[in-house]
């Protein structure tokens, strides 16, 4: 695990992927979601509102099949109002407090 770990945190960047904000930290997003066979798969460094954002807005299959790149998931209609909002933020943390939405599975 702590193997896992390291690579984790080497892998991890100063700039939002999604947002190009640079941020004090960022998570790794699979650009194919681990459940739908995006283990070890792309992925690209977000900052942890648009990491939120992008799993509350969307489901991991709609995330596999129709947003499974950075120019889709810039381009997404749903995501146009918060890309717009967020980056001229300054905090890396700016908090979530929507509730996850029913997803049909």
């Amino acid at each position: 695990m702590a193997k896992q770990r390291k690579k984790y945190l080497e892998s991890a960047g100063p700039v939002c992927g999604l947002c190009e904000r640079e941020v004090g930290f960022t998570t790794l997003h699979h650009l194919i979601p681990r459940e739908e066979g995006g283990k070890h798969g792309p992925t690209v460094p977000l900052c942890q509102p648009c990491h939120s954002t992008l799993h509350l807005t969307y489901t991991n299959k709609e995330l596999a099949v129709l947003y499974n790149s950075v120019p889709t998931l810039r381009a997404a209609e749903g995501l146009q109002k918060y890309l717009t909002w967020v980056k001229n933020k300054r905090l890396d943390t700016i908090t979530n407090r929507r509730s996850r939405r029913t997803r049909k599975r």
